[in-house]
């Protein structure tokens, strides 16, 4: 495991960068998750975040080693939960423990939130990010539907 991992919040509560020399190391490791992402990637974060989503990073030794984009939501099935939209380690360091760091640290957050559930979705064809959450104690309650309006 990388020692010496933190975190840090890129996006305050209105939406916005509040570590804007991280944002471009952010999106390069979010582009390895996520390569179809906008050109301009800090207009995407930061309207997603002004609708409740929030960007948080592990930073390792001034680099971003991983991030997470999620967001408190309330439904009626499991009440108040925190969702994870995309959880991604830096290539070069997967494996040595900034994924589990940063759910660590989500499901902190989600604790002080009061959240009951902390919930992510993962593409059928990720089956080493699948290896990982089952690790790390996530089950699969449902299925996950989808039907193209555009």
């Amino acid at each position: 495991m990388l020692a010496e991992l933190l975190v840090v919040e890129l996006t305050d509560r209105a939406g916005r960068f509040t570590a804007p020399g991280l944002a471009s190391m952010a999106e390069a490791v979010h582009r390895q998750l996520r390569p179809q992402l906008p050109v301009d990637y800090v207009a995407c974060i930061e309207a997603i975040c002004a609708e409740g989503g929030r960007l948080a990073a592990a930073v390792h030794a001034d680099r971003v080693a991983g991030l997470a984009l999620w967001r408190i939501i309330d439904n009626t099935f499991e009440g108040r939960r925190l969702f994870v939209d995309d959880l991604v380690t830096d290539e070069a360091l997967r494996g040595r423990g900034v994924g589990k760091f940063l759910l660590g640290w989500l499901a902190g957050e989600g604790r002080r939130a009061g959240c009951a559930v902390l919930a992510l979705e993962s593409g059928v064809q990720r089956q080493r990010a699948h290896a990982f959450y089952f690790r790390e104690g996530f089950s699969i309650p449902s299925f996950s539907f989808r039907k193209k309006l555009v």
